[in-house]
């Protein structure tokens, strides 16, 4: 069994339902969630004349290789709605894969460990809470340590709402 760590976002519409379908669209396609970070808020990175990003990461047990999980991948934010017009744009849904077992893939197509994970605290800061002792096979760093090191100057809030429950 392998295990993947994905990162999901979203900052159109409502945002806690566009996370809790791809939650389910992930666990119904590519494998268990077997570990939830909490929601967090971070205002957008990129672009930032546009409303704030809910984040959340998973592991994932998966028995799908890397190539497989994109192709659901873009399966899961095509149902939601996601149209690509923009990089670093407003999304209903955005899904990535952070870590795939210790495994570094760099082709035209696929990316891991994702090349911007280090430069973002609105990925390391739930990845941190679920695996603060991964180890980025690239830098071969801690995400805790990945985080400590970031520069990255985005405020990110865990959220405290009653709705996040079901998530």
């Amino acid at each position: 069994m392998n295990k993947a760590f994905l990162s999901i976002g979203s900052n159109q519409g409502d945002r806690f339902d566009h996370l809790e379908k791809a939650r389910k669209g992930i666990s119904e396609f590519i494998g268990d969630i077997t570990k939830t970070s909490s929601v967090y808020e971070t205002a957008a990175w990129g672009f930032k004349n546009q409303a704030d990003f809910l984040n959340r990461v998973f592991e994932v047990s998966t028995e799908l290789k890397p190539l497989e999980i994109m192709e659901f991948i873009e399966r899961i934010e095509t149902e939601l709605g996601r149209v690509r017009y923009k990089k670093w744009g407003m999304r209903k849904i955005d899904i990535d894969i952070l870590f795939y077992n210790d495994a570094i893939i760099m082709t035209d197509h696929l990316k891991i460990p994702h090349p911007l994970l280090q430069d973002r605290k609105f990925v390391l800061v739930p990845l941190n809470e679920i695996g603060p002792e991964l180890i980025h096979p690239v830098l071969n760093k801690s995400v805790r340590k990945l985080l400590e090191l970031c520069k990255d100057e985005l405020g990110v809030r865990k959220m405290k709402s009653a709705k996040i429950g079901h998530l």
